[in-house]
């Protein structure tokens, strides 16, 4: 059987940034040529980034996109890099950009994958399936092409798509039809938790009804609350991981493949019932492989480190390609900014990394020691601001009490660390998880406040298990655990009024977060919660507690999505709302 050396370019991409995307494209061809790879690809819109949602509404950026391609032909030409077949996924619309893009409902807009070759573009195949559930709404932009292209390299007929093509089939159902000897599948998969199983069990899936090895390829970064982990593979006929790529960090996976002779004849003959088939030519004869390359395989992560990769590499990102040089926020002692404080100093290094303890005549010593236990071991730039005189000037000029003093502390807080900001050109991050937004247990314009909310998508029981494995981590590599014991053990508080603990408000974790997750994640109705075994009258509060606080997620900072349902574009219930279901 011939042989392919294959190449996937497993990069990070930034959403708009045309000429730097082009140059980490062009720096893998020139690796891939060096390797003796026969094909490059790269991934979903690596020329454009990915998602680039209402820009591909734009004339202006779909018309840049493809000069853009266009000149990346000649500039791979120019590198030496010209002999090497490249992939390179792109925005695209049919024939001349109509002046109307964007007011006729996307019509003619195409994701988009361009083979590449001596400075020419031998084809643009257009994706067939688009997804439109959780965080896509493809079809809002995109119309899908129904042309399959193989290229036959190295006297091997190679099938390209695209993403979502791999879940809904019809371009593999005529890649096999028409005899493919493998199938390159480039994606901008997003990372939730369990979806890298489920991806290799498709993988599988259209492996065997191929009967040809298929090449998944990922790419990785950060994008707003999105992340992409890479974990780009390599998967025979017969199911088995040829090779596979790191998770969440980029890659040149190079993977020598042995692959189908081409049978010959004309492919459009086997052609699918739902998609028409072109062949183009690019070498005929067997392609040279001196000396194999050995399949390399990457590290399995377990479920916790997995997790703690995706939020720092989704927070790292988010303050890099924005530009922000720092990050600020409160550390109050309390297990959530402890854990934002290790995630921000593990994703950009504890010298960018402010932190700022704002007690009160409510805040307990062993909260105020144990912010500066954590800021000392992590080597933070650690602050102080007292605000109760903040707090009694107010208090000295308008009579409130209760609740309404309870949340001016923490407004005082958020005014403080965005008066920092503004004089100092730091990110302020939100330290909320999930459980605390899903019930609105969090102050609007006070402890909410911030650009970007690290752990948004992690649930109060998750954060008590990523301090831990953090800890363990650190103490496995000989390394100071990074935070206070008692920042664990302690009973979680807001500490805005005397002896306070969540647990006067909200029932144990546990229970919370079972319920959030069958309401939340799983848009369960009461009585699926009933059955469940959760009492009716804590189902009917916290559901209440939820349904009243959209208002205040409406108006959130972003945050990296972990699981299958986060709050913003995943989850989008109406704020005025009035169904409660059967009582």
């Amino acid at each position: 059987m011939p042989t392919l050396r294959i190449a996937l370019a497993q990069d990070n991409p930034v959403v708009g940034d045309l000429d730097r995307n082009a140059d980490l494209i062009r720096r893998a061809a020139t690796a891939a040529t060096a390797a003796g790879a026969h094909l490059l690809a790269t991934g979903e819109q690596s020329l454009t980034g990915y998602p680039v949602e209402d820009l591909a509404l734009r004339h202006s950026f779909v018309e840049a996109s493809r000069e853009r391609l266009v000149r990346l032909a000649a500039e791979l030409a120019e590198d030496g890099n010209g002999a090497l077949p490249v992939a390179v996924g792109y925005l695209d619309a049919d024939g001349p950009i109509p002046a109307s893009i964007g007011s006729v409902g996307g019509r003619g807009i195409r994701n988009a994958l361009a083979l590449i070759q001596d400075g020419k573009i031998l084809f643009r195949y257009y994706k067939r399936h688009f997804p439109n559930y959780g965080v896509f709404d493809e079809e809002r932009y995109f119309v899908p092409g129904h042309e399959l292209h193989l290229a036959r390299i190295g006297g091997v007929d190679v099938a390209f798509t695209i993403c979502e093509d791999i879940w809904g089939g019809v371009p593999f159902t005529a890649a096999a039809e028409a005899g493919a000897g493998l199938v390159v599948n480039v994606n901008a998969s997003p990372y939730e938790q369990g979806k890298q199983e489920r991806r290799l069990a498709v993988v599988r899936e259209r492996a065997a009804e191929v009967d040809a090895p298929i090449a998944y390829l990922n790419i990785v970064g950060g994008q707003d609350d999105l992340v992409f982990d890479g974990g780009s593979v390599i998967v025979g006929a017969d199911g088995k991981v040829l090779a596979s790529a790191r998770r969440f960090a980029s890659e040149l996976l190079i993977t020598d493949v042995e692959v189908a002779a081409a049978a010959g004849g004309d492919v459009a003959n086997h052609s699918s019932t739902t998609m028409s088939t072109s062949l183009h030519v690019v070498s005929e004869g067997p392609a040279a492989v001196e000396t194999r390359i050995e399949p390399s395989y990457a590290p399995e992560l377990d479920r916790l480190e997995e997790i703690w990769e995706a939020l720092r590499l989704g927070l790292g990102d988010y303050v890099e390609k924005n530009g922000f040089a720092s990050v600020i926020f409160g550390l109050s002692g309390g297990i959530d900014s402890a854990l934002t404080a290790v995630l921000a100093r593990d994703a950009i290094g504890a010298d960018r990394v402010h932190v700022v303890s704002m007690p009160s005549q409510y805040s307990s010593s062993h909260s105020i020691d144990d912010a500066a236990d954590l800021a000392q071991r992590c080597g933070l730039h650690y602050s102080v601001e007292t605000i109760q005189p903040i707090v009694d000037s107010y208090l000295a000029e308008i009579a409130i009490s209760g609740l309404a003093v309870e949340n001016l502390q923490a407004r005082v807080r958020g005014s403080l660390l965005m008066a920092l900001s503004n004089q100092h050109g730091h990110l302020v991050l939100a330290p909320g998880n999930k459980s605390e937004y899903a019930v609105g247990y969090s102050t609007i314009y006070g402890d909410a406040v911030g650009g970007f909310a690290p752990i948004k998508d992690v649930l109060k029981t998750l954060v008590y298990e990523l301090a831990t494995w953090r800890n363990e981590k650190a103490r496995s590599l000989g390394e100071t655990e990074p935070i206070p014991e008692n920042t664990i053990l302690k009973p979680p508080s807001a500490e805005l009024r005397p002896d306070q603990k969540d647990s006067d408000s909200l029932p144990d974790y546990e229970v919370l977060d079972g319920i959030l997750t069958g309401y939340v994640d799983g848009d369960a109705g009461r009585e699926d919660l009933v059955e469940q075994g959760y009492p009716a009258d804590v189902v009917d509060r916290i559901a209440g507690l939820v349904d009243r606080a959209e208002y205040k997620r409406r108006q959130s900072a972003p945050g990296t999505k972990i699981t299958v349902k986060s709050f913003g574009r995943d989850r989008r219930l109406p704020i005025t709302n009035h169904f409660r279901g059967k009582q």
